[in-house]
């Protein structure tokens, strides 16, 4: 039995997102990032598929997204409250990492465990910033599902989708505490 990482549970424990909205300049630095998406790329993969990938995206890249959520709510009929919701997230973004879900073919591993691997690698990388002294937040949003935004914003292929936007940045408040899952209402124990 490995040894126990007692530092490594508590994190576990207490880990909670940052909102993105409350996260600032400065962000990490290309090698710190480097570090956090080597952290997120430990996933479980069955098949070793790698059946995800990162877009770094900072700067004028969140500028151009956020005129492109623009456009495209607008060509939706998006009332302007949703319009305006998407293209903050990019324009308050210091970094944004896009995960795009790129599922491989394979005669053994369906693409539901692509898809879920891609799930994991979200969760890794909110939790690799945290765990180094970043705030970080998981979300997507209509413009995440919207087939143009996705191809002409990131370059997504056809058969590609987008698992999440994950930020990253100086955290300016702390979250406050929110309920958790009450195990007894979630967990079946079964021994036979």
């Amino acid at each position: 039995m490995p040894e126990r990482n007692q530092a490594a549970l508590d994190f576990l424990l207490t880990r909670r997102s940052r909102p993105p909205k409350t996260l600032t300049a400065p962000g990490p630095s290309r090698d710190e990032m480097e570090v956090i998406l080597t952290a997120a790329a430990r996933v479980p993969d069955h098949g070793k598929l790698e059946p995800w990938r990162f877009i770094v995206l900072d700067g004028a890249a969140l500028d151009r997204l956020a005129g492109l959520a623009r456009t495209r709510g607008a060509a939706l009929g998006k009332d302007e409250a949703d319009i305006a919701k998407a293209a903050k997230q990019f324009e308050d973004g210091v970094i944004c990492v896009a995960v795009v879900e790129s599922p491989k073919e394979s005669p053994k591993i369906p693409v539901i465990e692509q898809t879920y691997s891609a799930g994991a690698v979200c969760l890794g990388l909110v939790n690799a910033a945290l765990a180094s002294g970043w705030g970080a937040g998981w979300l997507t949003g209509w413009h995440a599902f919207d087939r143009p935004f996705l191809e002409e914003g990131l370059g997504l292929a056809p058969q590609e989708s987008l698992a999440g936007l994950v930020y990253v940045g100086t955290e300016t408040a702390a979250p406050p505490e929110r309920p958790r899952p009450d195990l007894a209402k979630v967990v079946t124990w079964q021994s036979e």
